[in-house]
């Protein structure tokens, strides 16, 4: 574990520890006293007061990536020059042009190399996706999504624009991942608004348009406004919502509702629950069997380059108030 973000103590580490499939071997800091910390919490055998020691560990494989936005491609290239193999936390990069930077160095290293969007893991997008494709609501025309909370803190690495800080990088890359995963096919071009912090400057509330090559996509998302989030799939026959699309809890069953359109009051409306799971524990498997069988990483690369070429086309978008065209890049979906 690169770091010892709230994300990685509270969601990853528990997750993959309780995973017959993975060992949490080493934890790092720049902070030794958080490191050691962290390790006496978790159970974690070692401590490393550096990222560049638990780089040279050879006891590690592998390493999880839970830092600051602009500091994901940086550490993923040192790790993968290292000759580990990287899982790293959404949004993979600042931009396009850095998921590129990082294509080379697993190509010149030979590892794994994959973006965390555990919501691709969960059986409840598994079966979505499956009842897209199988035409259960007809002809896909709309994924809407919408995912908002409530954070307003100067000090939090999430109000720091120089960061990456802002909601379309912090979760607007959720909606847009989905998209893209549902329609199997990239946007062609994006309309967008965005509204900043006065203060802080980072963006707060934006929406947006993604036009496909069948149907749309949009979604807005939020920093300052009330803890929200839903998605809705409309086809040309039916609806699908997934009642917490992102953020299920792994204590209790998901949800999601299938509805024939008959009607507004749901008469209709078939409800799917799945057992309980940990999504977090789920893409650590997937990407296990990537890095010891050689099946696709759970994200690979190529797909995490052209949805950052979305968010970049969406700032785009939203400065010049035009629609933008997408980089089309590598096909990731």
């Amino acid at each position: 574990m690169l770091g010892v973000a709230k994300i990685a103590v509270e969601q990853v580490i528990p997750a993959l520890q309780a995973s017959p499939a993975a060992r949490v071997e080493a934890v790092a800091s720049r902070d030794p006293a958080k490191a050691e910390a962290a390790a006496r919490r978790l159970g974690i055998p070692r401590a490393h007061g550096s990222y560049e020691a638990l780089l040279a560990d050879p006891a590690v494989e592998a390493v999880y990536i839970p830092l600051p936005n602009h500091l994901h491609v940086p550490w993923s290239v040192r790790a993968a020059l290292a000759g580990k193999h990287v899982l790293c936390e959404k949004p993979l990069a600042m931009n396009a042009a850095e998921v590129r930077e990082l294509i080379a160095a697993r190509d010149r290293a030979g590892v794994v190399v994959a973006e965390a969007f555990m919501v691709r893991a969960h059986p409840q997008w598994l079966k979505v996706r499956e009842l897209v494709r199988a035409g259960r609501i007809g002809d896909l025309r709309l994924v809407q999504g919408l995912f908002s909370y409530q954070l307003r803190d100067p000090a939090n690495v999430r109000s720091r624009v120089e960061w990456g800080g802002g909601a379309l990088l912090d979760v607007g890359c959720y909606p847009v991942t989905l998209s893209r995963w549902l329609y199997g096919a990239e946007p062609l071009e994006v309309a967008a608004t965005l509204e900043r912090d006065p203060e802080l400057k980072v963006d707060r509330l934006v929406s947006a348009v993604l036009r496909f090559p069948a149907g749309q996509a949009s979604f807005t998302v939020a920093g300052q406004a009330a803890l929200s989030q839903r998605m809705l799939i409309l086809g040309s026959a039916g609806r699908i919502e997934v009642e917490v699309p992102f953020n299920p809890p792994h204590e209790r069953r998901a949800r999601v509702l299938v509805d024939d359109g008959r009607d507004l009051v749901g008469a209709g409306v078939e409800v799917l629950s799945f057992e309980p799971v940990n999504q977090f524990a789920l893409q650590g498997d997937r990407f296990r069997e990537a890095v010891r069988r050689g099946t696709p990483p759970p994200v690979p690369l190529e797909d995490a380059l052209a949805n950052m070429a979305v968010l970049d086309a969406v700032f785009r978008a939203a400065e010049t108030g035009r629609w933008e065209e997408v980089d089309a890049g590598p096909r990731g979906v």
